[in-house]
């Protein structure tokens, strides 16, 4: 009877000891949770270090050398003009600047007269470059409404947009927001040897943003209405897909410096070409210090003139370079075997005594 007695008591020991190994979180035994699973752990021998340095040095230094000859092969115009097309009489004070600029009788006109360093190829590409305009700030990027873009039958809503959100009588502004109402005025009209130069205005914006965000049935109302005009002003009988200067402003740039699309030029410009440009400069810079630029500008396979990503690959290539040749030297010069323990902190002098 004992006998039963003690083996009953021992069965439920044992299952009371099982029971929380059974409702335990532990997770199953793996590989992949014990970390056991096969991995690669390759030994840096000088050998790889010299061979993946030189080897990166191969590749970076051509790509850099082309990517370089291909931004020296642009041929660019760049013509700062803000100081310049003010009156001399008023280029002193900030104050009499921002009269003249805010003035609507004043005269704006401008002229100026570009020489043409060398041959420019078709297209050639008009933008127009503020400097210190800060587009990225948080309450100007969220100061539009994408949904009164899109549709028309939402052209009322303009929530997000204050304080360009609507008129002193509650009308909805189309379209609303600070972008909007900041848009660039300037313009620009070219002649060579009094001959007028044609820029082309069709297709400078993203075609995803002609299709996508702006509505065919969506047309500008009640916009630059208000006493003070922020830029330039929109035809109302032509819908926001069609007008594309409006469409290239209200891609918000990065950088507080930036260049927009004004037009295309689609005739080739040789070398010496006097053109002169005829602008009105109606964009006020002058209340925050900013700078206005003209620029023409042709094209390569990498796009404009740009330097950096041919310098970055140059430095890089050529630091791999350098560290490849001064390993091998080392390598050469003092060798040492893998892994000698004589090189342990706790073991300088493993045989010298």
């Amino acid at each position: 009877m004992s006998t039963t007695a003690a083996s009953t008591s021992g069965a439920a020991g044992s299952a009371d000891s099982s029971a929380p190994r059974r409702n335990s979180k532990r997770p199953k035994y793996s590989k992949f949770t014990q970390q056991e699973l096969p991995a690669c752990k390759p030994i840096l021998t000088p050998k790889w270090v010299i061979s993946a340095f030189t080897l990166i040095s191969v590749i970076f230094i051509p790509i850099g050398v082309a990517s370089l000859l291909a931004s020296r092969d642009v041929v660019e115009i760049v013509d700062r003009y803000e100081t310049e097309c003010i009156p001399e009489s008023l280029r002193g004070e900030k104050a009499t600047k921002l009269a003249h600029i805010q003035d609507p009788s004043s005269d704006k006109t401008c002229q100026r007269n570009l020489t043409v360093p060398k041959h420019m190829k078709q297209p050639i590409y008009v933008y127009y470059q503020l400097d210190n305009f800060y587009q990225n700030h948080r309450r100007y990027v969220k100061s539009r409404n994408d949904e009164q873009l899109r549709k028309g039958s939402e052209a009322s809503t303009t929530s997000g947009c204050d304080p360009e959100d609507t008129t002193s009588d509650g009308s909805p502004i189309v379209p609303c927001g600070l972008i909007a109402w900041s848009l660039f005025n300037d313009t620009y009209n070219f002649t060579r040897n009094e001959q007028s130069l044609n820029v082309n205005k069709n297709g400078i914006s993203w075609k995803s943003d002609r299709d996508r965000k702006f509505g065919d049935d969506v047309f500008p109302k009640n916009f630059q209405n208000g006493t003070l005009k922020g830029g330039g002003s929109l035809d109302a009988n032509i819908s926001l897909s069609k007008q594309e200067n409006l469409i290239v402003w209200m891609r918000t740039a990065a950088l507080p410096t930036f260049r927009k699309l004004y037009g295309k030029i689609e005739v080739d410009l040789e070398a010496n070409d006097v053109i002169t440009v005829d602008l009105e400069n109606n964009y006020n810079t002058y209340s925050f210090g900013g700078k206005k630029k003209l620029v023409l500008s042709t094209t390569s396979w990498l796009g404009g003139k740009n330097d950096f990503l041919g310098i970055a690959y140059l430095t890089v290539g050529s630091l791999c370079l350098f560290l490849a040749m001064a390993f091998f030297i080392v390598y050469l010069v003092k060798p040492r075997r893998l892994g000698d323990p004589s090189y342990l902190s706790w073991n300088r002098n493993p045989s010298g005594h």
